[in-house]
């Protein structure tokens, strides 16, 4: 897949500063096309799609919004806590909205692994397949969401 200037544009938008104080790139320094097509081929190598890993992420979110900001217990072996703080971001995709800065943690007993993911992320990962860029702070590996969050595989 090759860069287009619009992607060039986004990825501009997702640079340290512009967005985020962080950005959403960390030190990689491959074309934005080409993180989401490697995140992309990993997903699949797991035979599984971003589809599945978004629903399990807001099977979890909505879950655990009961909880009000403290860790709940859903089953024999997933805890989960969300919490919201004020404010929005808007997607450096662009688009008609902006999200909520709600961070969701799942911690996976069984495993004894823990991974928290945002709003942001959600869309990120249900829109465009990106998992941010390697050496993110925030950024989401496929792999680590796939275990933790027990994501089914496809047939």
């Amino acid at each position: 897949m090759k860069q287009t200037p619009e992607y060039d544009r986004i990825q501009a938008q997702m640079q340290k500063g512009v967005i985020t104080l962080d950005g959403f790139l960390g030190d990689d320094s491959r074309k934005l096309v080409d993180i989401i097509v490697a995140d992309t081929l990993t997903v699949h190598k797991r035979r599984t799609t971003h589809e599945a890993i978004v629903e399990r992420m807001e099977h979890f979110k909505n879950l655990g919004l009961k909880g009000l900001g403290n860790f709940i217990t859903l089953d024999e072996h997933f805890e989960v806590k969300v919490e919201t703080v004020r404010g929005l971001l808007p997607s450096p995709f662009g688009g008609p909205g902006m999200y909520g800065k709600t961070n969701t943690t799942v911690h996976n007993k069984r495993l004894g692994r823990t991974i928290t993911y945002t709003d942001l992320h959600i869309h990120f990962i249900r829109d465009h397949g990106f998992y941010e860029g390697i050496g993110s702070p925030f950024r989401l590996e496929p792999d680590a969401l796939i275990e933790i969050l027990e994501v089914g595989t496809e047939e």
